[in-house]
This record gives C-alpha cells, structure tokens and sequence, in this order.
C-alpha cells in the first residue's frame, strides 16, 4: 500500500488581515463611530489631544497640513499629493473645533438620511387617509418605482386586499394628488393626465393638452403635429404651443423631480453631506498640482495607553490575560488604521493620475476603468479595491460630491456628451439623431442604449421637449 502527500498553498486569514478588511469599507463617519465604540469598550486606547500626521506621525501645525506629506512629488504637477489628514470640521460633535468656535448646529442636520418617496407621499396623506384604508396606500407606494410610476394594477391590488376596485381607485386619487404631482400613476400617460387635471383651471392650451394626450398619444409621441391638428381640428401653431405647454409644466416621470428637499433626479434616493476624500488644486510652477486629502475623522491622536501597557507587564495570573487581550485588541486597531490609510492612499494616488482630467472638470475624458484593472496594477486582490470604493464620497474641486463608484462608471463620458447634445439642440433631437451625434463623438452606442441613458439623466423624449429654435430644411 502506498501513500501519497499532497501539498497546496491556502491562504490563512490572520486576525490582521481580518481587522483591516473590515476597516477598509468605512466611511469617514462610520471610521469615527467605530472608533468612539472601542475607545468606550477597551481601556487600553486612547485619544490623545494633539494633531500629528496619520502617516508620518509628526506634529502637525495649527490648523496646517503636514509639510512632508503634503510635498509636492514631481517638479511638473504630475503626481498628484495624497495625505491623510484629521480633518473633523464636517460636522459638529466629531471634532472639537466646532464647539470651541461656538457653533451650535444640529449635526443630526449633516447626517439626516432623506426619506424616500413612499414615505413623503405617505406623510402627505396620512390625515385624510383612514384607518381602513392604510394597508392598501402602503402597499400602493411599496411598488413604487424609480420613475415615481406603479407596476401592479388597481384590479390586482383590489384582488390582493379582497375590497372594491372603488375603494382602491380612492386611495391612488388620493395619492396622486400629493406631491410630486401624478406619483403613484400606472402609466406616463396617466401621470401627464393627473398634472393636466389639476394644472388645467380652463386654459384652452391645457385643455388641447389634455385632448392630444388622450386621443393623439401615437401621434404625439411619433411628433406628427399636422396629423394631430387635423384630428383635433385645430391649426398646427396651436398644437406646437400645446406640446411646448407640456415640455414645460408636465413631467412624465414623478419620481425624478424635485420632492422634499432633495432632488431625486440623479441620485436614487441618496445624499451626501460628507466626503470620505477631497479633491483640490494648486498651481506648481504653472501647472495644476492635484491635492487627495483622505478624511481620518478623529479629534486627536489614536494610540495605545503606555500606563496601561506597564500595568499588564507588572499584573499576574487570570488578569494579566485579561489586560493582554484588551491590549493585543488595541495594537491591532491602530495597526489595521495605518493599513487602511497606507491602502486608500495608493489606491488614490493611481486613480488620480488615470482619471486626471475627469477630476479637473471634463466628465467626456473619464477612461474605461474596471476594479480589477486597479486591483492589477496595484498587486492587490479585486475584493480590496471593491471594499476600498465602496460607500465613499468624493469632493471633486469644483465642490461636486459623487460616489467614488463613479470613477468606474464606464458610460459617464456618453452621458455627459449626451446631454451636451441636447443642450445645444435647436429643436428637439430624436433618439436616433442624438445616436448619430455621438457616434460623431466617438461613442458607438445602440438606439435603445441612447433612450436608456437619456432616461438615467432625466431628459424627456423629444416629442415632450420644448422646441429652442427652427428646424433646418
């Protein structure tokens, strides 16, 4: 009988590795409540009330930036500078520099979550709705799309709940009058309908509108203005100021117009109130030097308490290990912090020099980029760079925020050129003229990618723009 050994190479899971990758994903907001929680659970921390360099450790001046880490690379600006700093000025109750200047604003303010749009509907709604009739709103507003449109229909919601199609058809009335105006529609058509309806107040443009959308939708969407004028038997100069009318005052997509206090039009529901990073530029020698300030949120120094460590040496038996777990605890914390630094600061600094320009203000240079071509070129698994990107925010030096995602977004560059398009349109550009247009651009892209991303970026189609000017003959 013989035996055979095998041998193979596993990874090991250190507690080190764990540490960090667990650090990595956080926000500058989440860095600082994770660190309050240890610094509350392990006596062996603490947060010492003095400003010193994350990375270099030096004694950094008041209110200035380290003067190693923040010198400039090259001669020529080409490399940009990317340090970590402790910057806790974003919100009060972070850092201290709020308190003592006097301010007082609720920081519940910088980090309130805006509340999505079933939720605002149904806040207007709440004291004319009754009691029988809550289940069926907030199941209504739970199928609520991105659009601002329902995907079920009033029958299958009347079925569902065993009540009367009536009762179901009160309750979306109901809701369809809240703000935005036509939210909870089944339809584009149904929506512009609702706007009409309460818009309307006898204005006979309104009113044409309103018949052009019920009886010549076809023929409104295909632009067919003297089919329309004959059916509705009315001169085509009337049916363009109808269809103006509806470019400016109606819009077909509740959902991603301005509600509450936010805008919806861009953002899916999310706000950003924080940058995890931030972009800024100075002049080199005549050239633009690029600045990456990565935000370490803490008012104060982290290290391990050095009379804590004498204790644990000089204690015996059971509490001795118990003073070497919180201590061991501690060193890996502030171990995996200057990690997580040492990692985004690579990361940033490559991404900075690819995405160069895209930073500086100019959304068509953004480059095709994936996370695993960073993750290459840096010599790091795909898994490290997907947690480094995920969730953070970046202040670009024109003060745009945007997720640190965005720099992955391969159809940025067509989408900024796309609404270019549309911009210096002098009447009203169909899907198919603005596929052309960009494919003069360079960007080959299908029709129906065009009608995909002229809807991300909320433009209505072209038979619901308002005209800018004559058509060429």
């Amino acid at each position: 009988m013989f035996y055979f050994q095998q041998h193979s190479l596993r990874t090991t899971t250190t507690a080190h590795l764990m540490q960090t990758m667990s650090l990595i994903p956080l926000t500058a907001l989440e860095l600082y409540q994770h660190v309050e929680a240890e610094l509350a659970a392990n006596p062996a921390l603490e947060l010492i009330a003095e400003r010193r360099c994350p990375v270099c450790g030096r004694l950094l001046p008041e209110g200035g930036y380290c003067p190693v880490c923040t010198r400039p690379i090259s001669a020529d600006g080409s490399e940009p500078i990317v340090f970590v700093s402790q910057r806790t000025d974003f919100v009060g109750g972070i850092g201290k520099r709020g308190q003592e200047e006097g301010e007082d604003e609720d920081e519940e303010r910088f980090f309130k979550q805006p509340e999505n749009l079933a939720e605002y509907v149904l806040q207007q709604i709440a004291p004319e709705l009754g009691v029988e009739d809550r289940a069926l709103a907030a199941y209504w507003l739970s199928h609520l799309n991105e659009d601002g449109l329902v995907d079920v229909s009033i029958e299958e919601v009347a079925w569902y709940h065993h009540v009367p199609v009536e009762r179901v058809r009160a309750v979306q009335r109901l809701i369809q009058r809240c703000e935005p105006l036509g939210v909870g529609s089944c339809t584009t058509k149904e929506a512009l309908l609702v706007q009409l309806d309460v818009l309307k107040e006898g204005n006979w443009v309104a009113e044409l509108a309103q018949r052009m959308i019920v009886d010549g939708w076809d023929l409104l969407g295909k632009r067919q203005y003297g089919e329309l004028a004959r059916l509705l038997d009315c001169s085509v100069a009337n049916v363009e100021a109808a269809v103006s009318y509806i470019a400016q005052n109606l819009n077909p997509f509740p959902g991603r117009g301005h509600w509450g206090q936010e805008s919806n039009s861009h953002r899916s529901g999310q706000a950003y109130y924080v940058p995890d990073m931030i972009f800024s530029t100075a002049d080199l020698n005549g050239k633009t030097q690029i600045m990456v300030e990565i935000i370490q949120p803490l008012a104060g120094t982290l290290r391990v308490n050095p009379l804590y460590q004498k204790i644990t040496r000089e204690a015996q038996g059971e509490q001795r290990e118990e003073l070497r777990s919180d201590l061991e605890r501690a060193v890996l914390l502030v171990k995996c912090l200057q990690q997580r630094n040492h990692t985004l600061q690579r990361m940033m600094r490559l991404l900075t020099v690819m995405q160069r320009d895209f930073i500086l203000g100019d959304e068509r240079s953004l480059k095709s980029l994936t996370r695993a071509e960073l993750a290459q070129q840096l010599g790091l698994h795909e898994s490290t760079i997907s947690r480094s990107v995920a969730n953070k925010v970046v202040q670009l030096p024109n003060g745009r925020m945007l997720p640190l995602a965005s720099f992955f977004v391969r159809n940025l560059g067509v989408r900024s050129v796309l609404r270019e398009l549309v911009a210096k349109e002098t009447y009203p550009l169909s899907d198919t003229e603005l596929m052309n247009g960009l494919a003069e651009r360079g960007f080959v892209v299908a029709r129906r990618t065009v009608a995909k991303y002229r809807a991300l970026e909320g433009i209505l189609p072209s038979a619901l723009r308002r005209p800018t000017g004559k058509r060429a003959v």
